[in-house]
């Protein structure tokens, strides 16, 4: 198959505007504190995993370097859209509007929350496609199945144990963060194995439209190379 490095496809387009899309709304999701039954897990559970199964085929078809592209676009399309928002709740509302506390609910993130967040997004985001691509590599190819889980649990790992102890150390009881970020490690890996037989398909369908399938051999794995693709 041809390797198409300088450009952009359709494809490659469409999966960046969903992969911002779940980041945007993992936001305004975890926003909400929902219960799977006695476990308390917030709403950014139920889409933010996609963003790691888009990262998955990305690296898988189009190899690191794009998904090093698509990993810093989501950035700062997310960061973008969480400044506009804490202005628009800063901002005094109308004296008709009657709605600023719950506007405050959702837009109102905490600096130190965001911070967080946006570390522990860059950080798993890479460490998932780092780990594809090697394994990819290594296995010459083979066994996606077990590299899509393997990054995912790499990367959603990274994820949890930056992210929750930023965020919520000295908020909540310390011995209440470990079984937290476990939890979470759980529940987004086995969502990705659930939709698996989905994401296998995706994979095959992109690579035989595309005509693409790379292998990143010599090169380099800088996360501040952004525009080499």
């Amino acid at each position: 198959m041809n390797n198409k490095h300088n450009s952009v496809s359709m494809l490659f387009m469409l999966f960046s505007i969903l992969f911002c899309v779940c980041l945007i709304a993992a936001n305004l999701f975890a926003t909400k504190q929902i219960a799977l039954g006695n476990i308390s897990l917030t709403g950014g559970l139920l889409i933010f995993p996609v963003s790691y199964i888009v990262n998955d085929c990305v690296c898988e078809v189009w190899g690191y370097r794009k998904a090093r592209l698509l990993i810093w676009t989501g950035f700062a399309m997310n960061f973008f859209f969480v400044i506009m928002g804490a202005l628009c709740d800063i901002i005094p509302p109308a004296p008709y509007y009657e709605n600023a506390e719950g506007f405050h609910g959702v837009f109102g993130l905490a600096p130190r929350v965001a911070l967080a967040s946006f570390c522990a997004f860059l950080v798993g985001s890479f460490l998932n496609a780092y780990v594809m691509s090697r394994m990819k590599i290594s296995s010459h190819g083979k066994n996606f199945s077990m590299r899509a889980v393997v990054s995912t649990i790499v990367g959603e790992g990274a994820d949890s144990l930056i992210f929750f102890p930023l965020a919520l150390g000295g908020v909540i009881p310390t011995e209440a963060l470990p079984p937290l970020m476990f939890w979470q490690v759980v529940l987004k890996t086995a969502y990705e194995i659930v939709v698996l037989p989905l994401t296998i398909r995706v994979v095959k369908f992109v690579k035989e439209h595309e005509q693409v399938d790379t292998y990143d051999e010599g090169i380099s794995y800088s996360i501040w190379k952004i525009f080499s693709i």
